[in-house]
């Protein structure tokens, strides 16, 4: 018998990507006293995946808003 060895969330049909590479960030005890209350208020129990997916969200948020464009802002706007 042949084992699987692709991990996979559960309902999806795509691997997920393997991590190998970590970050780490220093927090004060208020913002990680803001932090626990928004993830027990919202039943997050995944806080890496939420961190991780929230800065990815919000990098790529800001690369689309900063697209280059043919023309500057204040000619658009004319």
């Amino acid at each position: 018998m042949k084992k699987n060895l692709s991990k996979r969330a559960p309902g999806t049909s795509r691997p997920q990507p393997v991590r190998r590479h970590r970050m780490v960030c220093l927090m004060s005890e208020e913002e990680l006293r803001i932090v626990n209350r928004y993830l027990e208020r919202y039943r997050i129990n995944n806080k890496s995946r939420w961190l991780r997916e929230t800065v990815l969200r919000f990098i790529q948020k800001n690369m689309e808003q900063d697209y280059p464009t043919l023309f500057g802002e204040h000619d658009m706007r004319r």
